[in-house]
C-alpha cells in the first residue's frame, strides 16, 4: 500500500486537480459505484476530497460549485448530499457543544482503564493492529495505519465490528480513528461513530453483515465469519439541550494596525482578508492536533496538515504552543491577530487558552458566512436539513 502522502499530496494544486477529476464523475457514476470499496489505491468511485475539506482548502461552496458545472444538481444528489452531511455534523454539534465534552471525559477515563485493565488493553491493542483474526477488519486498521484513509462504507462496518463484536468503547474506536484518519475531525468523527453504536439517531445501530461486506468489496472479503447478529444500542444518556450558535463580533481592528494572520488545523484559508482589508504583517500556522488523543497521534496526519500549510502560505512559521505565538506576536510587533473560526474540538479549546496568554495580542475569529448561515439549520435529524440544501446551494455555489 502507498503510505498516506503519496495517496494524497499535502498542495493545494493537488486538492483542485482532484476536484477537477471528480467533478464530471459526481452525478450518476457516483450514484452506481460510491457504495463500493474498492480497496486502497482503487478509490475512483469516491472523491477522496475529504482531506482537503477537513482542512478547507476545500469547502463545500466551492466542491459543489465545480460539480453543479458539469452536471445537474438533480443528477449529483447522492454526493451532493454526502459533502452538506460534513456541514449538518459540525453544525449539530456547534449547537451541543457538551457532546464533545462528554467524548474526551470518556476518553480520559477509558485511558486510565487501559492502563490498569490487561484484558481491555490487550483487545484494544489487537483492534489498533488489526491482529484479531477478523479479515477484513484487520486488514482496515492496518490500511487506515498505512494510508491515513478508509472508504466511508469501510468506516461503517470497522465501528461496527469494534463496537458489536469486539466489545470495545465506541469512544476508544473514534480516538483510534481521529489518530490516523487524514479527514479526521471532532464533529463528523465522533457523531458518526455514535451513530453506529445507536447513540446519535437513538436505538439506530448498523451491524456489518458478512453478505454486505462480501458484495461492497468487489468481493475481496468473502465468507467472513464471527461477526455479531445483533446490534443492541449502546446505553448513553441523551444528547445536551440544543444551545444557539454564538454571534460573530465583528472585526475589531483599526486601519494602521499592525495585523498577523493565525491559520490552524481546521481552517488554513482565509477568504475575509480582502472583505477586512487586511494585508497580514505575517503569517503563522497552529495546530492543536496532538491535544486531540491521550496518545499520539499518527506522523502522517501531522506532517500532512503542516506540509499543506505550508503550501498554502509560502514562508509561514509555525507555532508549536502560546509561548511560540507569543514570541511570533512579538517578533512581528503586532497589535492583532486574526484567525479563521474554529468549530467545536481541540483547536477551539486551544484558541481560548490563547486568549488567556499574558503577550499574545486581542485574537479576532471570523467565521465563514456559509457556516454562519448553515450551521443554525442543523437543529434535528440530517433530513429536516436537507430540505434547505437547494436555498444553500442557492446562496453560496452558484
Amino acid at each position: 500500500m502507498k503510505h498516506a502522502l503519496d495517496l494524497f499530496p499535502p498542495s493545494r494544486d493537488a486538492a483542485h486537480s482532484r476536484l477537477d477529476s471528480f467533478a464530471p464523475q459526481a452525478g450518476l457514476p457516483y450514484a452506481r459505484r460510491r457504495n463500493t470499496d474498492f480497496g486502497p489505491e482503487r478509490q475512483q468511485a469516491v472523491s477522496t476530497l475529504s482531506p482537503y475539506l477537513r482542512m478547507k482548502v476545500l469547502d463545500e461552496s466551492a466542491v459543489s460549485r465545480a460539480v453543479l458545472s458539469q452536471t445537474s444538481a438533480q443528477e449529483a444528489e447522492k454526493f451532493l448530499m454526502e459533502l452538506w452531511w460534513r456541514t449538518y455534523w459540525k453544525g449539530w454539534l456547534e449547537q451541543r457543544p457538551g457532546v464533545w465534552s462528554d467524548y474526551r471525559e470518556a476518553l480520559e477515563r477509558l485511558s486510565n482503564e487501559i492502563q490498569t485493565q490487561s484484558g481491555l488493553r490487550q483487545r484494544w491493542e489487537a483492534a489498533c493492529l488489526g491482529e484479531t483474526g477478523i479479515a477484513p477488519f484487520d486488514h482496515w486498521a492496518q490500511e487506515l495505519a498505512t494510508t491515513g484513509y478508509l472508504h466511508n462504507h469501510a468506516r461503517m462496518w470497522f465501528a461496527s465490528i469494534w463496537i458489536f463484536t469486539l466489545g470495545l468503547p465506541w469512544q476508544l474506536g473514534a480516538d483510534f480513528f481521529l489518530r490516523h484518519l487524514l479527514d479526521g475531525d471532532a464533529a463528523v468523527n465522533t457523531l458518526s461513530w455514535r451513530w453506529v453504536a445507536g447513540i446519535q439517531t437513538r436505538g439506530k445501530t448498523y451491524l456489518a453483515r458478512p453478505e454486505n461486506i462480501e458484495k461492497f468489496t468487489d468481493g475481496r472479503f468473502a465468507n467472513v465469519t464471527g461477526l455479531a447478529t445483533e446490534a443492541p444500542a449502546v446505553d448513553a444518556p441523551p444528547p445536551p439541550d440544543r444551545q444557539p450558535i454564538p454571534e460573530m463580533p465583528d472585526y475589531a481592528g483599526a486601519p494602521g494596525d499592525r495585523v498577523g494572520l493565525l491559520v490552524h488545523g481546521d481552517d488554513l484559508g482565509a477568504p475575509f482578508l480582502d472583505d477586512l482589508g487586511i494585508a497580514p504583517q505575517s503569517i503563522a500556522y497552529i495546530d492543536a492536533t496532538a491535544t486531540q488523543s491521550p496518545w499520539q497521534t499518527a506522523p502522517h496526519v501531522t506532517e500532512f496538515r503542516s506540509r499543506l500549510a505550508a503550501d498554502m502560505w509560502p514562508g509561514i512559521t509555525g507555532l508549536e504552543d502560546a509561548q511560540a505565538v507569543v514570541k511570533w506576536a512579538g517578533e512581528a510587533r503586532l497589535d492583532r491577530i486574526v484567525t479563521p473560526h474554529a468549530p467545536v474540538g481541540p483547536t477551539r479549546a486551544l484558541l481560548r487558552r490563547l486568549r488567556k496568554t499574558d503577550g499574545i495580542p486581542a485574537i479576532d475569529e471570523v467565521r465563514r458566512a456559509v457556516d454562519s448561515t448553515a450551521w443554525p439549520l442543523a437543529t434535528k435529524g440530517f433530513f429536516k436539513f436537507k430540505e434547505h440544501i437547494p436555498d444553500l446551494l442557492d446562496q453560496f455555489a452558484r
